[in-house]
């Protein structure tokens, strides 16, 4: 478990996101707050609820990235949903008991990955035994039947010495071998299937379903060995994962640990006018209240109590104001923080301080066929200004226009890039400003482009 003092947690957050201080304070305690639950005893531990919170700003500032990498600091189950994507009970839509239901999927997905990774080596060593047989298998001994001689023993470990160094030094890998399977696809088939059942399919179906699955299925497979290594593996690793533990620690995670980001909660509000209140939206917001005060939802894994789970809505509200949401879902987001809007300073710190950083991810990229990029001082702020006028004259996407921005101006050499092995190339003002003449003014045209 990784340092989560607030100090820690903003000092992480830092090497990926620029500025919004505020909203990285209020979420570091938040975080901390569970912690500080955890270690109280009975009965004051289930008194003490998390501390949701409700983010104000417009697109592109840094509200979905910062709750992302938040959770996945403290490898807490997350996931993000938009506001407009459900709609009332009664009416066609998703229902809102989604959300608990796809953060369930979410859990198990990383628990799972977690104990594969702890079982990876013993599930290789399975492997490359299980792989070596095959290979022995496809060349067979021509000796005579009968007890097998001392000579006879020598040269079949000497035979499956050397079968197993070629496999290691990744000699092998184009043989085609054929391979028994008990589950081909192993867990991820399982996902897959489960996740075409009903809501009102829970678990008793899915451990029907599992009991079904879980019964010896031999089949055979002929696939070239680098194929072949990977399906076992998948095998091997799920051989050695209790699933049942599995799945109840995922759920313990979800209602201990995982983070809900709604997004678009503004747009669940009435434009006003006199077309009346939104009833869709009115309604999406009482059935948010008790899954967001705490209740018990209905999973294939099982039931789900989202008493403890943290709630981040957002909303630009540049159109309406959180005060127009029901009273008693503000309520239930008793902590608001409002994000700046981001100028060409900022811009400028996006582009080159991140640990992410998109000048780096850009030098990465093409370093990868040889040609190398150095930015200039004056070609960063090149790439700021122009999307501080961008998202003036047209949409404001925040930090997103940067991407638009960055591929316009290296598209050119992106494109060539195979042909351009070994050029270094400066991107200065001068070459920004080439690559982005006639992008943007008042054309109707620009929205299109950028």
């Amino acid at each position: 478990m990784p340092d989560t003092t607030p100090a820690a947690t903003v000092a992480e957050l830092d090497r990926y996101i620029v500025g919004q201080d505020r909203a990285k304070r209020a979420l570091a305690l938040a975080l901390r707050e569970r912690e500080r639950r955890r270690k109280l005893e009975e009965p004051m531990r289930s008194e003490i609820g998390p501390k949701n919170i409700l983010l104000i700003g417009p697109t592109g500032v840094g509200k979905t990235a910062i709750v992302r990498r938040l959770a996945r600091m403290v490898d807490a189950p997350f996931i993000k949903v938009e506001a407009t994507r459900f709609t009332e009970v009664g009416y066609v839509g998703h229902d809102v008991e989604s959300i608990i239901r796809d953060l369930a999927d979410a859990s198990v997905n990383l628990v799972h990955a977690e104990r594969t990774a702890q079982v990876q080596e013993a599930a290789d060593r399975a492997v490359d035994e299980r792989l070596v047989a095959y290979l022995l298998k496809t060349q067979p001994d021509q000796g005579e039947v009968g007890e097998v001689q001392p000579s006879a023993r020598t040269r079949t470990r000497r035979k499956r010495a050397a079968v197993a160094r070629a496999l290691r030094n990744r000699e092998l890998e184009e043989r085609v071998i054929e391979i028994e399977l008990e589950n081909e696809e192993g867990f991820s088939n399982v996902l897959e299937f489960v996740s075409g059942m009903g809501s009102g399919e829970v678990a008793e179906q899915f451990q029907e379903l599992m009991q079904t699955l879980s019964a010896s299925r031999q089949r055979t497979r002929k696939l070239p060995v680098r194929e072949a290594r990977r399906v076992l593996a998948q095998e091997e690793a799920n051989k050695l994962i209790d699933f049942d533990q599995v799945v109840d620690d995922a759920i313990e995670r979800v209602e201990e640990s995982g983070v809900v980001f709604i997004d678009e909660m503004d747009k669940l509000v009435s434009r006003g006018g006199d077309s009346g209140p939104d009833i869709s939206g009115e309604g999406v917001q009482r059935d948010l209240l008790p899954i967001v005060e705490g209740a018990h939802v209905a999973t294939r894994y099982g039931t789900v109590k989202t008493d403890h789970i943290l709630f981040v809505g957002a909303g630009a509200f540049t159109r309406s104001r959180p005060a127009d949401l029901l009273p008693e879902l503000q309520g239930r987001f008793p902590l608001r923080v409002e994000f700046a809007g981001l100028d060409e300073e900022d811009f400028a710190r996006i582009l080159t301080e991140p640990e992410n950083a998109l000048v780096r991810q850009y030098s990465a990229l093409l370093e990868t066929e040889g040609v190398k990029l150095e930015f200039t001082e004056d070609g960063i702020r090149a790439v700021a200004r122009t999307a501080r006028r961008l998202n003036e004259e047209t949409e404001n996407l925040g930090a997103r226009r940067l991407f638009g921005v960055m591929e316009k101006v290296l598209e050119d050499v992106s494109f060539e890039a195979s042909e351009r092995r070994g050029e270094t190339v400066s991107v200065d003002a001068a070459y920004v400003e080439s690559r982005m003449r006639g992008v943007g003014g008042s054309s109707d045209r620009s929205r299109f482009i950028l």
